[in-house]
């Protein structure tokens, strides 16, 4: 998948847990995994927010594009 998800790099830096994080932000720590590990289909916006608030970053701290090397042109 080209877009990577650095919400562990971000924790990391903080020095924050999943679970912190996911109560701050209100989700299960089930769907903060979904998340993290990349098989959302989807981000709401204001999931995002809520996510940059807690970490104290901007959305491409936590969003990078890598394109696929098969599919590039």
């Amino acid at each position: 998948m080209p877009i990577i998800i650095n919400i562990d790099v971000m924790l990391a830096r903080r020095k924050m847990s999943s679970g912190e994080l996911a109560e701050k932000i209100g989700i299960t720590p089930a769907n903060l995994s979904i998340l993290k590990c990349g098989k959302a289909k989807a981000i709401r916006i204001t999931t995002m927010e809520s996510i940059c608030r807690a970490l104290d970053c901007q959305p491409g701290d936590i969003l990078e594009y890598q394109p696929d090397k098969d599919n590039a042109t």
